[in-house]
């Protein structure tokens, strides 16, 4: 057995839902096991991006949002999508329209799948650094607030399931560790 071989045999798809963000597909597919069944696969047409901006104090900036899909006010990372763009460009791109910031310094922390059993959402982080405060451009959809708050106490805010989307808690608990190293 090659634990790296597919073992999933697809039978048969069908293009369930399409719009200009998504397109679900659903499969009948022959299991590893050897059962007979379906599976859902949502694409993503956009690649997912978050930045985590970082001042010289390590003092960072959450947005505030109200997120449809949970009926539930949330805080993150400086979030969005990369459509027809480097992942950089559009960190640059989102950072800049939704807080007003740009960053001299970028390093790219994190690439993740957001949630590989019914998705194919692949993410890019890029810790930003070398702040610049300008004019916060958001998208018509967005009714944004940004808190600028301590690295420390972010961090403490994901421990306490204060922050609890997937994007902004990987972002952050890779950051805390590479400065515990250092690297930051």
């Amino acid at each position: 057995m090659n634990p790296e071989k597919n073992p999933w045999q697809v039978v048969a798809e069908k293009n369930i839902y399409d719009n200009k963000w998504i397109n679900v597909t659903e499969f009948d597919v022959i299991n590893p096991n050897g059962g007979k069944g379906i599976y859902g696969k949502i694409h993503f047409k956009n690649i997912a991006i978050g930045i985590v901006p970082l001042d010289e104090n390590y003092n960072t900036y959450l947005v505030g949002q109200y997120r449809f899909t949970i009926n539930q006010y949330t805080w993150e990372i400086p979030e969005g999508g990369c459509l027809n763009e480097s992942p950089l460009d559009a960190a640059k791109r989102e950072l800049l329209e939704e807080t007003g910031l740009k960053a001299n310094n970028w390093q790219k922390v994190l690439e993740m799948h957001l949630s590989n059993s019914v998705t194919d959402e692949h993410c890019f982080v890029f810790l930003a650094k070398e702040l610049t405060q300008h004019t916060s451009m958001p998208e018509s959809t967005e009714q944004l607030v940004i808190k600028k708050i301590s690295f420390d106490k972010v961090y403490n805010m994901v421990v306490q399931n204060k922050i609890t989307d997937s994007i902004s808690v990987a972002a952050i608990l890779k950051t805390k560790i590479l400065i515990a190293e250092g690297k930051i």
